[in-house]
């Protein structure tokens, strides 16, 4: 049995507390919160038997195996250094933290001591996902030209939403461009080339934003991210046989379409059991049983390079989060 925590207790926390309840040898355990009132409530909510008004006291429960970090992105460091401390495994909520730096730190940290760590970046364990990986790296459609996605989402955000708090990481590209970015770095690796351009808001950050990115190899990403209008979150992966289309959520798709040339499509069908965030924690509970550090899925490097290009990202568009 691997025995969770819970890090906070807003609406993320809860839909990974429901999924939890399908991974196999999986038990909340505790859930801890800066303010017991909160606590309390989320753990009658979700069946979990002990309830922190503390991250620091939920991290010392000697009885958790790992623990799930599911602050707004701007607390991603703090808290999960507070785990990393007490020898806790971490699974945090995407994006790591605001920047490559912390990011950095938080690897760092937990490689000194040993301890597991993985981004929850769950479309990197979604199985259809996985297996349109791998159907291109086994040469269904060729070599990969063109990956196109788009996460717009209708708002709008009022000015006191965090989506508009410049210190809390506001803006589209860390909740939303995520997305797109990271399902082009899963097909193609970093890109050679970035280019972009925002729109900011009053309060400085991105709220509509267009990627262009280039690899040597000749392939070409052209992704889109933005907070005033609903879009599609469709993606498409276009190689020189062929193309495979993702229809909305890409990042947690119901199925995929394989075009092959001269061919009918075929459709790959999804298990849509649960809300998708079961998938990681199976990874985490397969990996701490392999005694792993990190997982071959999100692993470190991913993290990194992913949050590299976020920095690039925004420096080219003027958002700076200090």
């Amino acid at each position: 049995m691997t025995r969770w925590g819970i890090l906070a207790t807003g609406h993320i926390a809860g839909r990974f507390a429901e999924d939890l309840k399908l991974v196999p040898g999986a038990e909340l355990v505790a859930v801890g919160s800066r303010t017991r009132e909160s606590a309390e409530l989320f753990a009658a909510r979700h069946g979990a038997p002990r309830a922190y008004a503390s991250w620091a006291e939920l991290a010392a429960d000697p009885d958790l195996d790992v623990i799930y970090v599911a602050t707004p992105h701007a607390a991603h460091h703090e808290a999960t250094m507070t785990c990393l401390a007490a020898g806790r495994a971490v699974l945090v909520e995407k994006p790591f933290t605001l920047d490559l730096a912390t990011s950095t730190k938080l690897v760092e940290t937990a490689r000194a001591r040993g301890v597991f760590l993985m981004e929850a970046m769950w479309m990197r364990c979604n199985p259809i996902i996985l297996r349109v990986v791998e159907l291109i790296r086994d040469g269904a459609i060729g070599e990969v030209t063109h990956v196109r996605a788009d996460f717009g989402a209708a708002g709008p955000f009022p000015p006191e939403h965090r989506m508009r708090a410049r210190t809390l990481g506001g803006g589209a590209l860390l909740d939303l461009g995520v997305y797109p970015l990271s399902l082009a770095h899963v097909l193609l690796g970093v890109p050679q080339h970035v280019q972009a351009w925002a729109k900011l808001g009053p309060e400085g950050v991105d709220e509509n934003t267009g990627l262009l990115l280039g690899w040597d190899s000749g392939a070409v990403a052209t992704l889109s991210c933005g907070m005033v209008g609903a879009t599609a979150i469709t993606a498409a992966i276009t190689g020189t046989t062929g193309r495979i289309d993702l229809p909305e959520p890409f990042f947690r798709p119901g199925s995929a379409v394989l075009h092959r040339l001269g061919a009918e499509p075929e459709v790959i069908p999804a298990d849509l059991t649960g809300g998708g965030y079961q998938h990681e924690a199976v990874e985490v509970q397969r990996c701490l049983a392999a005694g792993l550090t990190e997982s071959p899925l999100v692993p470190h490097s991913a993290t990194l390079e992913v949050m590299a290009l976020l920095d690039d990202v925004r420096a080219r568009i003027g958002v700076d989060y200090a």
